[in-house]
């Protein structure tokens, strides 16, 4: 069975994940930096350099909810670059995650959901580009379209 779907579906897809990861990284950083951890102990800075949530709470909301607005708004509007904001974003997400598990050495579950929610917006990126054709339709049928 193949499975297949519009470029205009998995666009829309990406920029509904983009907008979800830009407004949890807002959230996140109010609960950080004005809420001082929103009730995560004090105790998991204890191995990193931060003795509050302030500075890590808006490097997530400025960088990572950053980069994850940016590259919604540049999809929204067809930029040229708006494919590579979208890897930035979805490994800036990734990497996030990797260096809180390796700061504070505690895990969530919600980890996994915003390590996949990075993953899943760098594929749509991969299907995007013609690097999943099976999955995208529009593009290959467009590009058959241009060479004949």
């Amino acid at each position: 069975m193949k499975f297949s779907v519009s470029a205009g579906f998995v666009r829309g897809f990406l920029v509904g994940l983009l907008l979800f990861g830009a407004a949890s990284s807002f959230a996140g950083m109010i609960l950080l930096s004005v809420a001082n951890g929103g009730g995560i102990p004090l105790a998991y800075l204890d191995s990193t350099p931060f003795s509050s949530y302030v500075v890590p709470g808006i490097v997530l909301g400025v960088i990572g909810g950053g980069t994850q607005l940016l590259a919604a708004i540049g999809l929204l509007r067809r930029r040229r670059w708006a494919l590579i904001a979208t890897v930035v974003a979805g490994f800036g997400m990734m990497v996030w995650i990797f260096v809180e598990i390796a700061l504070i050495r505690e895990y969530s579950d919600l980890q996994t959901v915003y390590f996949a929610l990075g993953a899943l917006e760098l594929i749509a990126v991969f299907a995007l580009l013609g690097l999943a054709p099976g999955v995208v339709r529009g593009l290959t049928q467009t590009r058959e379209r241009v060479a004949r």
